[in-house]
This record gives structure tokens, C-alpha cells and sequence, in this order.
């Protein structure tokens, strides 16, 4: 995965959330706090959720913006939250790691497909969900380029 699209301070470790609106905006200011995105992009992630839920099976959910919410997104970058407890998405899938992304333009569609290569494979989210570093999850992330 290219330079600063994943560093350190955009993974938080064992967090909790009440709820799926407060980890949405958790990750959304994440984003917003390392400069990827305007704030604005929060609300549109909480919009793209109602639209329909962004839970991908596996204990994962990849919340992002609207396609509308493009046009808040200053750089290409994502967050990796651990949820060890889990935080309820609705209809009873629970997400134990949230994956936060803003792409600019089509870039989004290329980090997507190297989230996709790790979170295929369940022994990787074990690996995610059990690192007591973020430099763990970095290097979980680096090994599938």
C-alpha cells in the first residue's frame, strides 16, 4: 500500500462504541483529524450507512462516504480501527474492525482491492484483531503489496 495512505496515526487500537453511528463517526474523524478529508465527509458516511449498511461479513465494515462525499475528500487515505468487543452494524453482524477510506478520484477502488486481498482471509483479521502494535497491523497491510 503506498506511503501515508496507511500510517500509525491512522489505526487506533482497542476501541469501544456504543453504537454503529458513533464508531462511523469515530472513524470519520480520524480521517478528518490526519487531514484526508473535510469534515463534512462524517455526515456523508453516516448517510451512505442508511443507504445501505458498509458491514462485509467476517467482523469487517469499510465505512466511507457517499458518492456525492467525493468532492470533501482532500487526499486518498484510510483508518483501521480494532473493536475487540464489537459494535453492533444491525441485523446482528457485529464488527470487530472497522476500515475508514477516502479515495480522491478512482484511488479508492485500488486500496479497496488491497483490503479486500487481506480481509479474505480470516487468519489476517485474527492477526489484525490480536496486534498489540499498530506497527503489527501496518506490516499485516505491507506484506500483501
Amino acid at each position: 500500500m503506498s506511503e501515508n495512505i496507511l500510517t500509525t496515526s491512522n489505526i487506533a487500537l482497542n476501541e469501544q462504541f456504543n453504537s454503529k453511528e458513533e464508531a462511523v463517526r469515530y472513524v470519520g474523524g480520524l480521517l478528518h483529524s490526519q487531514g484526508y478529508v473535510d469534515e463534512a465527509y462524517i455526515g456523508q458516511m453516516l448517510e451512505r450507512e442508511e443507504v445501505t449498511s458498509t458491514y462485509m461479513g467476517n467482523f469487517v465494515a469499510i465505512p466511507h462516504g457517499t458518492e456525492d462525499g467525493k468532492k470533501s475528500v482532500k487526499e486518498t487515505g484510510i483508518t483501521i480501527v480494532t473493536v475487540p468487543e464489537g459494535v453492533d452494524f444491525g441485523g446482528g453482524n457485529i464488527v470487530k474492525l472497522l476500515i475508514g477510506i477516502a479515495g480522491k478520484g478512482d484511488e479508492h477502488l485500488e486500496v479497496l482491492s488491497q483490503i479486500a486481498l487481506v480481509c479474505s482471509e480470516e487468519e489476517n483479521i485474527e492477526k489484525i484483531l490480536q496486534a498489540e502494535s499498530k506497527e503489527a497491523i501496518l506490516s499485516i497491510f505491507e506484506e500483501v503489496n
